[in-house]
């Protein structure tokens, strides 16, 4: 699969809370939102994206414990949980 610039990711995201699944076309109107995919890349990129979430919710795939240097140079690691909405959005939720 080619990839993917920030700016198509970004603008999956947002085709995706625009166009839910009962869009006729669906796939077309977001490929025309992400500018350079097909309609099969976008549908594709999705199904990708939803098999990750659901092995990373049925605890197939660890998340990343994610480290950033605080402000006194000390490290700190942000736990934080994936979930899929069900209008297909990604979220996290924090502590």
């Amino acid at each position: 699969m080619a990839n993917w610039t920030a700016k198509q990711k970004k603008k999956f995201e947002e085709a995706l809370a625009l166009f839910d699944k009962e869009t006729p076309d669906r796939w077309h109107n977001i490929a025309r939102c992400v500018g350079g995919k097909s309609a099969d890349e976008v549908r594709r990129h999705y199904e990708l994206l939803v098999k990750d979430i659901m092995q990373i919710e049925n605890d197939r795939i660890p998340l990343p414990n994610y480290r950033a240097a605080g402000s006194n140079g000390r490290s700190y690691a942000m736990n934080k949980d994936v979930y899929l909405s069900n209008k297909g959005e990604i979220g996290y939720l924090q502590d």
